[in-house]
């Protein structure tokens, strides 16, 4: 099967997305962007896509449209993609999840392939019902942040930002040791809880001056900008 380019605003620095795990993500957050295109699929792996050739020099985001280390995906899933990945020299593979635990329980058994980059997503240090089953936030933080973690490149997602506490958010990001924190609103109006523009440049403002920040084009939303 074709590797899918990039599109849409999820991350201006990835060339390519490609998945294997497909279907309905076992964490059902209210504002995973999958479900504005309908009911999903019942999880599954698509053994097809195993046939994909991943190229060279790209940055791949593996795992997009369906969180593939949710504690209820097999093992077995999570491996054979890894292997494929493994067979081509890419420049990057960002492998992102809510399940951070699932990565150092990974390396108990085999190893990440060149150019990992490591993420999570941690949209408020608070606990939101939309939030759906994923694992808490502090959760996140501290498995990205483990020992075991420490050679990989890692970085941050906090999008859709959800109204937070500054500090307690501050040391979550600083927690993880991610040298990039992306941050974006929610683009499709669930009504979400969200902080001020002026928050989250204090936010940013506490942010150590090596953790490179970028601030995504949705957030001009919040800033009251229209165009």
């Amino acid at each position: 099967m074709a590797l899918n380019k990039q599109k849409g605003n999820m991350y201006g620095f990835i060339t390519h997305t490609w998945n294997t795990v497909k279907g309905k993500c076992p964490h059902d957050c209210s504002y995973c962007y999958m479900k504005a295109h309908g009911e999903q699929k019942d999880l599954h792996f698509d053994e097809k896509e195993l046939n994909t050739d991943l190229g060279g020099r790209n940055f791949i985001f593996v795992g997009s449209s369906c969180d593939m280390w949710a504690e209820s995906v097999p093992d077995e899933w999570i491996a054979k993609t890894i292997e494929h990945c493994r067979k081509y020299q890419n420049n990057n593979y960002l492998f992102q999840t809510k399940n951070t635990a699932r990565f150092v329980e990974f390396l108990e058994h085999d190893t990440f392939p060149l150019g990992t980059v490591l993420c999570t997503t941690i949209e408020t240090n608070r606990n939101y019902p939309q939030m759906g089953t994923a694992p808490n936030t502090h959760e996140r933080a501290i498995w990205l942040g483990s020992r075991e973690l420490r050679t990989y490149a890692k970085m941050v997602t906090v999008e859709p930002v959800m109204d937070f506490d500054l500090f307690e958010l501050s040391f979550l990001v600083r927690r993880t040791g991610a040298v990039q924190v992306n941050i974006g609103a929610d683009s499709k109006g669930h009504g979400l809880p969200e902080p001020s523009y002026d928050k989250i440049n204090n936010l940013i403002d506490t942010l150590p001056e090596w953790i490179r920040v970028i601030q995504k084009p949705n957030l001009k939303r919040i800033m009251g900008v229209t165009k």
